[in-house]
């Protein structure tokens, strides 16, 4: 039974809905803050008005083993995002704007057509900025059968306040840790404080629906599940993740350590990340997780280095 099924039965998912549209007035959904009324058709940092903009959906069997099982990651990759980074590797969707608007209505009937194809749940891929419209859409969904667990696959910059009206409806949380110095984020991301905005988004992630579990085929029913993109020149700041994630969230975190690190978009205006990252880079950044303690390392994007290890 995913999270969010008891919330509806109570009439709760339909006051969480009412609350979160409430941010969208003076735009507090993720921690930019922008303050534009975006149910007025203003834009902020995240160039998305009232209505949630999608670049397409479908089954996708590149996301990690637990998420994957037989039938796919039913994702839903939302256009545009509240970071700027120079080197994202889909720039096309999150920095040029590729996709369409969409209702709630259609939001909610990708969903159910994910179901319907027999995805093991609805990857929502980037949905920090249209959390609003996200439980619009899953309400009516919900009401219309759907019945999957829900997971919520962000760049790690997101609202304590949101997430707080998401306890109790996702199931499984796989936020990126993208630093650990805050200059470094500045620079490469363009926002400000990322490093403690997102230790205490994961603090928060956490604890609400602890480590993954995953049931008797491997597939995760909920839980924490955390992505580090091994950037060259140590620049994603390793030690002081894996230390963090060790000490302060748990031994038994789920991370999986990524390799596919390569120059896009307008990486190549910056000279430490103009190449792709090593072999050594990322067995050294494998080292670092065991040593400090964590237990649970995986990578579809790097499960080959890990075998060598």
């Amino acid at each position: 039974m995913p999270a969010y099924a008891e919330l509806h039965a109570r009439g709760e998912l339909g006051d969480r809905v009412k609350r979160a549209r409430a941010l969208l007035r003076e735009c507090q959904v993720c921690p930019r803050h922008c303050a534009v009324d975006r149910l007025a058709g203003e834009v902020g940092v995240c160039r998305t008005g009232a209505r949630a903009v999608v670049s397409s959906y479908g089954p996708h069997f590149g996301e990690e083993g637990p998420l994957v099982g037989r039938g796919g990651s039913g994702t839903i990759f939302f256009t545009h995002c509240n970071l700027r980074c120079v080197f994202c590797q889909n720039y096309t969707i999150s920095q040029k704007g590729e996709g369409y608007e969409v209702s709630p209505e259609e939001l909610a009937g990708m969903m159910l057509a994910l179901q319907g194809k027999g995805c093991h749940n609805i990857n929502l891929v980037s949905p920090s900025h249209v959390v609003p419209q996200i439980l619009e859409a899953l309400e009516i969904a919900v009401s219309r059968g759907l019945t999957l667990p829900i997971v919520y696959n962000s760049g790690g910059y997101d609202s304590l306040d949101t997430l707080e009206l998401l306890d109790g409806i996702v199931d499984i949380y796989m936020p990126d840790m993208k630093y650990s110095d805050e200059a470094t984020a500045r620079h490469y991301s363009g926002i400000k404080d990322y490093p403690a905005v997102n230790r205490a988004a994961v603090k928060e992630m956490h604890r609400q629906v602890g480590d993954l579990k995953l049931d008797e085929n491997g597939v995760a029913t909920r839980g924490l599940l955390v992505r580090h993109l091994v950037l060259p020149e140590g620049l994603a700041g390793t030690p002081q993740v894996v230390r963090f994630l060790a000490q302060e969230i748990s031994p038994s975190t789920y991370l999986n350590v990524m390799a596919q690190y390569r120059p896009c978009h307008r990486a190549m205006e910056f000279p430490a990340l103009s190449r792709p990252i090593s072999r050594a880079e990322f067995l050294e950044a494998v080292r670092l997780a065991r040593q400090a303690g964590l237990t649970r390392l995986d990578g579809v994007h790097g499960v080959f280095f890990l075998r060598l290890v």
